[in-house]
């Protein structure tokens, strides 16, 4: 018998003063059963960190990256169906990045391990030639304190000023300050 994923339910309420983004975002999340506590709180700040500011054109949402090699961990796609913005989680090979990096105007990785830097020296030079991509670090010991506000049901508040982030849920709150590796 299959193990069935584990569902989560936040609502975030995002002040991010560097986008000019200011929104309660309701989302439900399914958590696969070989993803950990850490890999889903980055997907939920990943999320929080690039939802556009309007529904306009489409909006931020899960896709079945854990479950469907097609597809990535977020994706924004318009109202056509087109790609405008796929988000990998953790560390995908470059070949993996290349095909994103054509089907989507916009690609961003957010890596999240302390083997970040032996990956990105494995593919930085390999990936130079797509201009759409972004690749972030969440630092190590930023990701695994992420972990320890995840439960099946949570009220977070994200606030973004001058590149740093504060994630929390009332009583904790975790600074998170993402390096950039590639992009402009």
């Amino acid at each position: 018998m299959a193990l069935k994923a584990t569902i989560f339910k936040a609502n975030i309420q995002i002040a991010d003063m560097d986008r000019h983004v200011y929104v309660n975002h309701a989302v439900t999340i399914a958590r696969h059963p070989s993803e950990t506590d850490e890999r889903m709180m980055v997907r939920l700040l990943a999320m929080a960190l690039h939802l556009p500011a309007d529904t306009d054109h489409g909006t931020l949402e899960f896709a079945k990256g854990l479950w469907d090699p097609d597809e990535p961990e977020l994706w924004h796609k318009d109202l056509t169906g087109r790609i405008i913005h796929w988000v990998e989680i953790g560390q995908p090979d470059d070949k993996r990045l290349m095909k994103a990096s054509g089907r989507a105007d916009r690609v961003t990785v957010v890596s999240f391990s302390h083997s970040t830097p032996i990956w990105w020296a494995g593919i930085a030079s390999k990936i130079t030639r797509a201009s759409n991509i972004d690749v972030w670090q969440v630092e190590a010991a930023q990701s695994q304190a992420l972990a320890q506000l995840a439960q099946r049901s949570m009220q977070l508040q994200l606030t973004v000023q001058d590149g740093t982030a504060w994630l929390g849920n009332g009583e904790h709150s975790v600074e998170i300050t993402l390096q950039r590796l590639n992009g402009s």
